[in-house]
């Protein structure tokens, strides 16, 4: 490929640039040159932007995991993507030299399709260049991502589902994990769908369990990505998580059933057929009846039921009726003596035996 000469000082990219989350395993070393021809950009690729408007985000989420406020003028170095984001916006992974929108704080550009009525605007930005390695092809965050894996045998995987963007699902699955790690497994949380952020992130590490997202697989977000990809993506986070020491991997699905991805996730994959067990989130209780008979349709239960609705001990009684499933609250999934009353059964045959140990039931009982 051609090298282009561009007038732009690579120090300055390295030094004043802000470095988006979605940009976190790149090596900056590999920047080597800028490519001004922007329109020929696809998902994945590096671009440096200038922030020309600022709107709806009015932070960048740095790769460093904190979040930067922006200026006019700031320059940032993002990941072309598209965006679902039924609250926000939905957006395609297209930018031109004439403009482009900031999809997501996370570090994800492209142009918006659809918004949300009370979003405001999208911050704007101006593409400057694709960054490009040393021998002037355009770097991609896909070739950072990790190598690919299977999932062993003895590995638990938890999914969690939900209802619709928005429904508990994160503060659902970190809960769980913690619940579990509590309990002395080993525990790992990965997010297998979404937009590139770094909330969902540190949340699962808040809870102490240790997290990857999609974007160490090399994907910017999962939307229109072909189902092979992100089931790769799958199998490969829950198989590091494994390689790491995780016995059990609890694994949140982006936004809600009736999604793209996620309905075909449902529908047949090979994400669907390693999943041992589901935990669903929703906001209310006619979402809980809705969402279990989504899942129902696809011959899948789910162990309980969280999210927001565990807010309402009215739609936790209204739930409860309706299903029969159990409510668990964010505290419930916290208790490791709780969570392993609805869990237990579930479990493959190594960590059944384990949750068998009497220091492990002691240290249940005392919770």
């Amino acid at each position: 490929m051609t090298v282009h000469s561009f007038d732009f000082d690579l120090t300055m990219l390295h030094l004043n640039a802000k470095w988006a989350f979605t940009t976190r395993r790149v090596n900056h070393e590999d920047v080597a040159g800028l490519d001004p021809a922007v329109d020929l950009g696809v998902a994945g690729d590096l671009v440096l932007c200038e922030i020309t408007e600022i709107n709806q985000h009015q932070k960048i989420q740095l790769a460093s995991g904190r979040a930067s406020t922006s200026y006019l003028g700031d320059k940032v170095v993002l990941c072309i993507g598209d965006r679902y984001a039924p609250d926000q916006f939905e957006g395609a992974a297209r930018i031109t030299s004439g403009g482009a929108d900031l999809l997501a704080g996370g570090g994800v550009v492209g142009t918006m399709e659809h918004a949300h009525a009370r979003m405001a605007e999208p911050t704007k930005l101006r593409p400057i260049a694709l960054l490009t390695d040393r021998s002037g092809e355009v770097i991609n965050i896909a070739r950072y991502g990790l190598s690919e894996r299977k999932i062993p045998e003895h590995v638990t995987v938890i999914g969690v589902f939900g209802a619709s963007m928005n429904a508990g699902k994160t503060t659902a699955a970190v809960s769980l994990a913690h619940g579990l790690a509590q309990a002395g497994f080993g525990v790992a949380g990965v997010k297998a769908t979404g937009t590139g952020a770094f909330s969902d992130f540190n949340a699962f590490e808040d809870a102490g369990v240790s997290a990857m997202d999609f974007t160490d697989a090399g994907m910017p977000t999962t939307y229109r990505m072909p189902m092979d990809r992100i089931e790769t993506g799958f199998e490969t986070l829950v198989g590091t998580a494994a390689e790491n020491g995780a016995d059990i991997v609890v694994v949140e699905i982006a936004d809600g059933v009736f999604q793209q991805e996620t309905r075909e996730i449902l529908a047949g994959s090979r994400i669907r057929d390693r999943l041992d067990a589901i935990l669903f989130a929703t906001p209310d209780a006619l979402g809980a009846v809705g969402g279990t008979r989504v899942l129902a349709d696809h011959g899948l239960k789910p162990f309980a039921i969280s999210g927001k609705l565990t807010l309402s001990p009215l739609a936790v009684m209204e739930a409860r009726a309706a299903t029969g499933i159990p409510q668990l609250s964010r505290e419930d999934l916290c208790n490791p003596s709780a969570v392993m009353s609805v869990v237990g059964p579930f479990l493959r045959p190594q960590q059944a035996a384990a949750a068998e140990d009497p220091p492990l039931i002691q240290k249940m009982t005392a919770a």
